[in-house]
């Protein structure tokens, strides 16, 4: 397995683990953790992505990436 699968792997992995959890009620789908799981996956899969030059990609789990900021931002203001 090369360099770029590792990365990307990683990253799916945390992404599908974030899924999984929150589908089998293990993480609330508003939690940090999910929150940063999906962030740390997707930033790992986006990158993997780019080094390998599928853009379709880069384009979806950066997106993935971006959402999932935005969520952990919102999760975190309602906290004050």
């Amino acid at each position: 397995m090369s360099y770029t699968d590792l990365i990307g792997t990683a990253g799916v992995g945390l992404i599908l683990l974030a899924y999984f959890c929150n589908t089998f009620g293990w993480i609330n789908g508003k939690s940090k953790l999910f929150f940063l799981l999906n962030i740390v996956g997707a930033g790992l899969a986006c990158y993997a992505s780019w080094l390998i030059d599928y853009w379709p990609f880069v384009v979806l789990e950066g997106t993935w990436l971006i959402v999932s900021v935005a969520g952990l931002m919102k999760t975190l203001k309602r906290q004050d």
